[in-house]
């Protein structure tokens, strides 16, 4: 699906302007935004700041209705497979699962099916580990051939919406319409960044996107500068 403001990060210029593929998206030609990261700037810090100001609602609030229902449906979709794979007891995600248990944190997160607050990215991991379990939840293909270089052709899955979840609960302060622009942000992020780069390309697995992406949108809910966030997204990258 189409953002309003669109992230670009293989372009060469800073400026903001139309978007090239708005004949495309459900928003109205002046509400098409590109937000442009240019090759020779600090993409990780750009990528810190575009989170924080779409979170926060700095580039509006003009998202069509069927952008919000299909993240919902999304959302939906990633936690019933994960459900269900842990409902099967396979193995991974009921070994990370029990794994996340042993390590309690009052003012953490919670795995699928539990009550308890654990570490964070214990939790995470557990629930991720459970949504991707069946390999069948929702894809970003990264191929966009309405907007000029954005054809590289890598894929995802809704793996980590999980993220979010685990931001609200730690922080208490996320509503249910936050926690949704935030699983936009994350799929707008990686989904631009799979249209640009192809990892498959230097046989890297295509979950760094997603990675990146979690760690971007992570920081921002938690109320991180764009340099912590900058900080996070590089030792992602370099793990």
């Amino acid at each position: 699906f189409c953002i309003p403001d669109s992230l670009r990060p293989s372009a060469l210029g800073p400026e903001r302007r139309p978007l090239a593929a708005a004949r495309s998206c459900p928003w109205p030609r002046e509400m098409a935004t590109t937000v442009t990261l240019p090759a020779d700037s600090n993409q990780a810090q750009g990528l810190a700041k575009y989170a924080i100001d779409f979170i926060g609602s700095v580039y509006g609030d003009n998202m069509d209705a069927s952008v919000w229902e299909k993240a919902e449906q999304f959302h939906t979709d990633s936690v019933m497979c994960g459900i269900s794979a842990l409902a099967m007891q396979t193995n991974a995600p009921s070994c990370l699962r029990e794994e996340a248990l042993t390590y309690p944190d009052p003012k953490g997160a919670k795995v699928f099916g539990s009550a308890e607050r654990c570490a964070p990215e214990k939790a995470i991991v557990a629930n991720a580990s459970a949504v991707r379990e069946w390999d069948s939840n929702g894809t970003v293909f990264g191929y966009n051939p309405s907007i000029p270089g954005h054809t590289a052709g890598e894929f995802g899955h809704n793996d980590f919406y999980g993220v979010v979840i685990a931001a609200a609960q730690v922080t208490g302060r996320v509503d249910g319409k936050t926690a949704l622009r935030a699983m936009i942000c994350v799929d707008e992020i990686r989904g631009r960044l799979a249209e640009v780069f192809s990892l498959k390309s230097y046989k890297i697995d295509h979950v760094l996107h997603g990675a990146i992406a979690s760690a971007a949108v992570y920081g921002a809910l938690l109320g991180a500068s764009e340099e912590e966030i900058e900080s996070a997204i590089g030792m992602t990258v370099a793990h």
